[in-house]
């Protein structure tokens, strides 16, 4: 079979597109692509399911027993969830591959712009590449017109997720002073009327990413949970800021708490930002009383993270930080899964920024990065790394990169340069410093 990735042809218009009711597949049958929409992306390739490298250390599965699963509407996904937040320039098919791999339970993709689908623009499709092997998996969408929302649901129905998940989160001026993120929380009843329109026009259950209100004075997360619920979403994952807060200051958990223990709420509340640690991760969970936890920025460079946690959760033990061989072995699938998706320019290109988190705590990387992110080609960088692996490696304090210069949840990796696709040209430097971009909010009333 020749493997075909953005630099390649597009799949052939005669393939068949899965139907929700395949998505069961035996393991012998994996790995397959799940969709071959109409004006898809270029991704032909199929990404291989099976891990390679060294054999994942610690308990990543089976840990939690059946009887206490949380589910999402009909779908078993674990008794305490982990779940991998939909990161912009993250979250891609081979990062995906990786953190399932670790025993993420439930995994994201990248948002994706509702007017980009519409308009058949390349990388909006391209992001809707999901693999048998991901399961569960969710496609995060956004926007700020109801009936383009309306549109891209039914487009992303197509490509056969088994959760269409709406951002209401995105705190970047580019996205939320146009009304669609986190910009939807200054119009309360606006999002409701969104989000019953999306609920009714599919099949696949719905959740939601929000974060605690629009500023400090508009912090109603309690009563838009609520309302939420009442047209129709089966969970909802909580980042712990305002949007006026974007990724400064703590994380407030306290209201998320308060959401999940409302007596009206039943469906399932995870918790969202500020992650850093397995131990983090157990008090969190008993402080606040969450169904499970959305992991964002502790992933990245670490997708090790989820098995990390679920050891502790397991046994009270905190595993050692992956040595050397393991991070390069990680590293390189990372790197090849990336080339044969993405083909060889991009895959280049796009792995540069995660080098500095896979090797984070190695003496004197400086010399090896420059290496790693000024060659071109695919040999010299597999050689690069395989040489890598055998150096010895200075631990750091913790195993994965807090305060990384990349951010956490959806919206929030600055923006690289080999990402031009007007529908993620969402990045801005600025928008920390330009947050009142609407004037007031609305929380009642008819839209």
């Amino acid at each position: 079979m020749t493997l075909q990735g953005r630099e390649g042809s597009k799949p052939s218009s005669r393939c068949q597109c899965h139907s929700h009711q395949h998505h069961a597949k035996k393991e012998n049958q994996l790995p397959k692509r799940v969709h071959c929409l109409k004006g898809g992306s270029d991704h032909g390739v199929i990404l291989q399911s099976e891990v390679s490298g060294p054999q994942v250390r610690g308990l990543i599965g089976n840990v939690h027993p059946k009887k206490n699963m949380v589910r999402i509407a009909d779908i078993d996904i674990a008794e305490f969830p982990l779940l991998l937040a939909p990161m912009e320039d993250v979250s891609d098919p081979p990062f995906r591959a990786l953190c399932k791999k670790y025993g993420a339970d439930l995994m994201y993709t990248e948002f994706i712009s509702s007017e980009g689908l519409i308009r058949d623009a390349a990388k909006s499709r391209a992001k809707l590449d999901i693999f048998e092997y991901e399961r569960p998996v969710g496609i995060q969408i956004f926007g700020s017109e109801i009936e383009s929302m309306r549109q891209a649901t039914a487009i992303t129905e197509q490509a056969g997720p088994d959760i269409i998940d709406i951002n209401y989160g995105c705190p970047v001026k580019k996205v939320a002073c146009k009304g669609a993120g986190a910009g939807i929380l200054q119009d309360i009843p606006k999002m409701v009327a969104m989000t019953k329109e999306i609920v009714n026009s599919t099949s696949l259950p719905v959740t939601v990413k929000t974060r605690l209100g629009w500023d400090d004075q508009s912090k109603f997360i309690v009563e838009v949970a609520e309302r939420l619920q009442d047209v129709g979403i089966k969970a909802i994952s909580i980042h712990g800021r305002t949007r006026a807060q974007m990724y400064k200051g703590e994380a407030d958990w306290s209201l998320i708490s308060k959401v999940k223990n409302n007596p009206r709420m039943h469906i399932p509340v995870f918790g969202n930002g500020d992650i850093n640690s397995p131990q983090k991760a157990v008090e969190y969970k008993e402080r606040y009383g969450i169904d499970g936890i959305m992991i964002g920025r502790a992933s990245i460079g670490a997708p090790w993270v989820f098995r990390e946690i679920k050891h502790f959760m397991a046994t009270g033990e905190i595993l050692e930080s992956p040595d050397m061989s393991e991070r390069v072995a990680v590293a390189r699938e990372h790197f090849d899964k990336g080339v044969e998706w993405k083909g060889e320019r991009l895959g280049i290109v796009e792995m540069r920024r995660h080098y500095a988190n896979y090797f984070k705590g190695l003496r004197d990387f400086k010399s090896h990065r420059l290496d790693l992110v000024t060659l071109d080609e695919v040999d010299a960088i597999r050689d690069k790394l395989d040489a890598l692996a055998t150096m010895p490696f200075e631990k750091a304090p913790l195993s994965y990169p807090i305060g990384a210069q990349l951010h956490e949840s959806v919206d929030e990796v600055p923006h690289h340069p080999a990402r031009t696709d007007a529908a993620n040209d969402h990045h801005d430097g600025q928008c920390a410093q330009d947050i009142h971009c609407f004037e007031g909010y609305r929380i009642g009333g008819n839209h």
